[in-house]
């Protein structure tokens, strides 16, 4: 990986995160629309493995053959799913700031992003008194290539990292606080460790709120995923060249 120090917020943190793929967008990036789910993708899988269709769909836990005009399309081999809007505005605007080396948003920042990085301090210094571990400041940090980022909130020697959230919507505050669910920003927490090369990751709820019942940190550590992780740059890497297919139209239009 590669370090570039900067201040979470700064102008060269907004400069040094143009045009890469961050892991704050991981999770919006790998979802699909119009794909098979789970049960009738092991039915094609089978099919297109060998099986007969009767044989496929009770393997696949259908008492009788599927019918759908995607399961069709996907027997025969065709593409299926398609990027979400959200995934395809993205993409446009990480080719344009690669044209440009520039924010496309010029830096914009929402209320809830200013307030996470205010209190991201005071988070760190929960985390370290709580656990006694030294937490390393680390800006941003992308892979060798430059392709994908992540806004490291801490490092930690030798093999852990940090990331802290300052939710204020309860429906995202009940799982951590009651449950220890960190699914909502699990592609985040892999993808910091895909990155970084690490072994384990705190993920930190900080809540002013809670301060009169001493609760306002709360952390869960996640060990890294292999399986979860190869998934994920699969979907990822396939994502990048979505991205340089945007940006080679954009240069194509331009010449």
């Amino acid at each position: 990986m590669r370090i570039i120090e900067c201040s979470q917020g700064s102008d060269a943190w907004k400069k040094a995160r143009s045009g890469v793929i961050t892991a704050s967008m991981f999770s919006t990036v790998r979802k699909k629309v119009g794909c098979l789910d789970e049960r009738q993708a092991k039915f094609v899988e089978l099919f297109r493995g060998g099986l007969g269709e009767k044989q496929a769909a009770e393997e696949a836990g259908y008492k009788a053959v599927p019918r759908s005009d995607i399961i069709t399309r996907a027997m025969a081999g065709e593409k299926i799913g398609d990027w979400s809007d959200a995934s395809k505005d993205y993409a446009f605007r990480l080719a344009i700031e690669r044209i440009s080396g520039q924010p496309l948003d010029e830096g914009f920042e929402t209320w809830a992003m200013r307030r996470g990085h205010e209190l991201e301090p005071e988070a760190r210094m929960e985390h370290e008194a709580r656990t006694g571990l030294l937490v390393e400041q680390a800006g941003f940090i992308t892979t060798d290539d430059g392709v994908f980022g992540a806004s490291a909130d801490g490092l930690i020697d030798p093999n852990g990292g940090s990331e802290y959230k300052c939710f204020l919507d309860p429906a995202r505050l009940r799982p951590i606080l009651l449950e220890g669910d960190i699914t909502e920003v699990r592609d985040q927490a892999q993808g910091c460790m895909w990155i970084g090369g690490r072994a384990w990751w705190h993920v930190g709820l900080y809540c002013p709120a809670l301060s009169n019942v001493d609760k306002q940190f709360t952390m869960v550590e996640t060990p890294r995923d292999d399986d979860f992780i190869e998934a994920m740059e699969t979907d990822l890497l396939e994502f990048a060249r979505f991205v340089d297919e945007y940006e080679a139209a954009l240069r194509r239009k331009a010449a």
